[in-house]
Parts: structure tokens; sequence; C-alpha cells
């Protein structure tokens, strides 16, 4: 089922190949009558000589010439003579034809039973795909042969049959695109098993990628369903308006009008989807490259499925800005504009951009060099001078972090000078842990060794815990007593649960084994005040006593 959107490509190309009817196969697919392209260069567009067609019910009948600001006039003036010569044509019933062609090689007037049709200059006549010689014979027997064809058609006999063949269009274009919409629901169905599947097999980053990839698939196969859908139905229509003469010409109408419609929409499908099919490829490339083991240590590689996402990231950016400058380019040839002087204006302007927008550069480099040097990732926690947090967004302009608090702060690249990484490859859970000063100092490491052991020994912890815990021994004698320092080396960003559980079990085994934790005390000196008496002695002099 994965290629089966190739198939579903090749079948709508053939069923806009295969609808075109034998009588309008003269007929380019977006035919143009009396519709001029509009371009830049218009200064003398207006002179400019330009060749455009007659149609008798929605055939090409032969071609007229004049410059581009009255060809529309001429084309108009010709259809309705040829109208009128065409209903009269019709309402004859003994069916008699006098074409007259008369003049000189420089100018031929021709006339239908007596009704004037045109006047084909010298240079009208050498458009016309007609021996130039033979001239006067060719072109009656193209109108007589066209004339004739018209009546024929317009006969019950031949109606009739060509509205079975407009039944039998019509039927099949119902089973065509039933089969089309149950392949798409089946294609859709084995896709979701698929996933499933594959989310209970893979690692999360692979799973991850692996479902990118299938919605990236999901959506191309999607939008080319419409495609063949819209290539059913609009084909289909299209041949049935080609089997009735009153309604062929609506076969030239339709995409003279809607040209430049169609072609822009038609354009900006293909844009869509290759820019999902190189989302796709991308995907399945990381996913390809994070699968593999071959070339990869078990640390480049965990490191690398943090990588990914950064550089795929990055990379489908790119890839979008192309794709939408050949949408771009595309569309403006599609309307005629010139695009070597557009591309000429554009680098000039661009470079002018450039020398105002330095900052722009420069962020831009060191970006790219933040990428190239692996200085961090998405997923990663940084710390860029006085802030810090998860990076949820890294491109070549920016970096935005997402700090404990929630807040999103935005650093362009080029302010960011030096960073430091607290989740690249490894990540370290430092611990200091205070003892009172009257605990047994060796009974307390021995504890503190024993707890980091059977953290690491626990099925749900030591896949977080990538080499053996190390007591450093007393770090310091502090204020409240003594101070202890553990290491412990996990995968990146699962220090802080580590820290957290060890905390937690290192708590309940001090409770048990009686060890105190010391807590801030203050101690208080509280001395009495002396009581002075005051009397007078015999002699009249004060006499003073201290009671304490």
């Amino acid at each position: 089922m994965r290629y089966k959107f190739v198939a579903i490509t090749l079948s709508s190309i053939a069923i806009a190949v295969g609808v075109m009817p034998k009588v309008t196969a003269q007929l380019p697919i977006l035919p143009i009558p009396n519709l001029q392209t509009p371009t830049l260069n218009s200064n003398n567009s207006d002179n400019k000589i330009v060749t455009d067609w007659v149609y008798l019910d929605g055939r090409r009948l032969f071609q007229v010439t004049s410059t581009q600001a009255n060809l529309g006039v001429r084309i108009e003036t010709i259809q309705e003579n040829l109208a009128q010569i065409k209903q009269s044509y019709l309402q004859n019933q003994d069916g008699l034809l006098d074409i007259k062609v008369e003049g000189i090689n420089t100018a031929k007037e021709i006339t239908v039973n007596d009704q004037y049709l045109v006047t084909l200059s010298e240079q009208d006549m050498r458009a016309q795909s007609l021996n130039f010689s033979n001239f006067d014979q060719e072109i009656q027997d193209l109108l007589q042969q066209r004339l004739q064809k018209a009546k024929q058609e317009r006969q019950t006999q031949f109606l009739l049959q060509q509205g079975i063949i407009a039944t039998g269009t019509g039927v099949a274009m119902i089973f065509m695109s039933w089969g089309v919409a149950y392949f798409w629901h089946r294609s859709k169905k084995n896709q979701s098993q698929k996933i499933l599947s594959t989310s209970q097999t893979e690692e999360p980053i692979s799973n991850l990628l692996s479902l990118k990839q299938q919605q990236n698939l999901k959506e191309v196969k999607r939008r080319l369903v419409q495609l063949t859908q819209g290539g059913i139905w609009g084909g289909g229509t299209y041949f049935i308006l080609g089997l009735f003469p009153q309604t062929r010409w609506l076969q030239v109408a339709i995409p003279a009008v809607a040209q430049i419609p169609l072609r822009l929409g038609f354009i900006g499908l293909l844009i869509y989807v290759g820019v999902r099919f190189s989302y796709f490829l991308i995907d399945r490339f990381a996913s390809a490259l994070v699968k593999s083991r071959v070339l990869l240590t078990p640390e480049t590689s965990k490191r690398l499925q943090l990588r990914v996402s950064t550089i795929s990231g990055i990379t489908k950016s790119v890839v979008t800005t192309v794709w939408i400058g050949v949408g771009i380019l595309s569309a403006l040839a599609t309307l005629g504009i010139d695009l070597i002087p557009l591309l000429a204006g554009a680098s000039l302007v661009g470079v002018a951009v450039s020398l105002a927008s330095q900052s722009l550069i420069k962020d831009a480099i060191n970006g790219f060099l933040i990428i190239v040097e692996d200085q961090y990732a998405l997923g990663d926690v940084i710390a860029v001078g006085d802030v810090g947090g998860l990076v949820e967004n890294l491109n070549l302009r920016m970096t935005q972090l997402r700090d404990a608090e929630g807040r999103l702060i935005t650093i362009p690249n080029s302010e960011i000078k030096v960073v430091a990484n607290l989740s690249s490859r490894w990540s370290r859970a430092d611990l200091t842990i205070p003892v009172t000063y009257q605990a047994d100092v060796d009974k307390a490491l021995d504890l503190i060794k024993a707890v980091a052991s059977k953290m690491q020994a626990d099925e749900d912890w030591k896949q977080h815990i990538v080499d053996h815990p190390e007591v450093l021994g007393i770090d310091n004698f502090g204020d409240r007593g003594l101070i202890i320092r553990v290491w412990i080396k996990t995968q990146p960003l699962k220090q802080w649960d580590v820290s957290r559980e060890f905390r937690r079990r290192l708590k309940i085994a001090f409770d048990q084994a009686g060890i105190s934790i010391p807590i801030p005390q203050q101690a208080i000196w509280m001395n009495q005040t002396p009581v002075i008496n005051y009397g007078v002695d015999a002699n009249g002099s004060v006499d003073h006593k201290t009671n304490v």
C-alpha cells in the first residue's frame, strides 16, 4: 500500500489523456481563444501581431491574425457571422452549400450561401495549415465538411448514440470514483494498524518520527486521491461535453475562462504535495538514522535522538522556503511575467536588505554553528547568562526557552556567547546532605552508600542511573552540621527526578537509623538586671547596696 499513491497519480494522468474524444484531439488541453496572457512588457503589446482560432461547434476551423488590440473584436465578428451562416444552413431543408472564395492572393473574401463570413489577408492565409497554392479549394472543402458534419451531429440518431455514450461514461465515472475511495479507506485502515504496531515496539523518538512520516505520507495520498477524483469527474464531464454539438463549445470556453485559476491552483497543489512528500522523506531518513546502530555508539545514538528533531525541523523549514520560492516563480511565469529582470531586481534588493539587516545574518550564522557543533538541541535544558530553561524552539534566527515559571524566553542566536547545557549526553545529580555533629559520621556515610546502591539496583530507576553513585565524603563543616556530598550520574534531564527520589529514600533511612538532619537553631543567653537599693547612713552620706 506504500506506493499505491504512485498508481493513483498515474491513473489520474491516464484519465486526463484517455477521456479526450477524437473530435477534440486537435484542441490543446487548455485552449486560449480570445484570451491573451498578461505580460509586464505591455508598452508595445497593442501593436504586436498575434494569431488565434475561429471555432465551429467547439472545433478549430481556421486562424486569423491581427494586432493584439484588435484581434478580439475581429474574432467576435467572425464568430457572429459564422453562427448566422450555421443557423441558416441548419434551417435549410435542401442542405445546399454555396461556398465562394473570391479575390487575389493578398486578400480572399469568403461567402457561404451569399452570406459574408470573412476576408482573409495574405498573413491570415499563411497562418493556415493548408496548401497555399491551392488555398481556395482547400478552404472550401474544409468549410463544407465542417458545416455538413455540424448538421449530421444534430440528427436524432446521432444524439441518441451520443446519449448512450454519455450514460456509459457517467456510470464509469461513478465506479472509478468509488474504487478510488474504497482503496483510500482501505489504505487508511492499514496505515492506522501499522502506526499502532509501530508505537508498541519502537522507542519514543522513533515512534514520533514514524508517526510524522506516516502522517505526511497520508496527507500526500489524500491530496493525490482528491486530484484523482477531480480528474475522474472533471475529465469525464469534459468528455461528455464534447459528445454533443450544443455543449462542445464549453470545452473551449471553460478552460479559456478558468485557465489562469486552474494553472495557479494546480501549481499550488503540486507545491503542497511536494512539501508534504519532502517532509515524508526527511522523517524517513531521520528515522532510519535513529534506528541505525552500525556507526553509532549507545551514547551518541541517544544524543542523536535529541538532535534529530532539531535538524529535521530546520531542514523542513529550508525545504518549505525552497518549495514556496519555486511555486512563486512558477506562478509568475504562468502569469506571463518575465522572470529575468525580476530576478535581477530581486538580487539587488537582496543585497540592500542584507546590508541593512546584518544582525539577521549574524543570527543565521550563529544558529547554523549551534546546530552543526551540537551546542544544544530541542529538548535540552540550557542556561544562557541569567536565564535558563527547556529549549522549545530552535531555528537559524532565534532560540526560545521555557523557564520553571512557564515564561517563554526568546534569545537571538547572535546574542548567545556562552551557553551551559545541562542535558548534553548525560547529567549529574549533585546532592549536599546535612548531618548533625552528634551523629556517627561513618554510619551515616555507609547508610548513604547503601541507599544509593539500592536505588541503582531498582528496576524503576536503574535505567535512569548510568554509573555507580559516588559518595565523596564530608564536603564542609556547616553552621548546622556536617555537609556530605553525593554525585549520581544520570540520563539527560533525569537528574532532578533522581535527586527527589534519593532524598525521599534517604530521609526514611535516616529516620529508621536515628540519624538527625540538623535544623536551623539560635542560642539566646538571658542575664538578670541587678537591683540597686539606695539609703542614708548615720553620718548623712548616701549608701547603696546591689541585690542580685
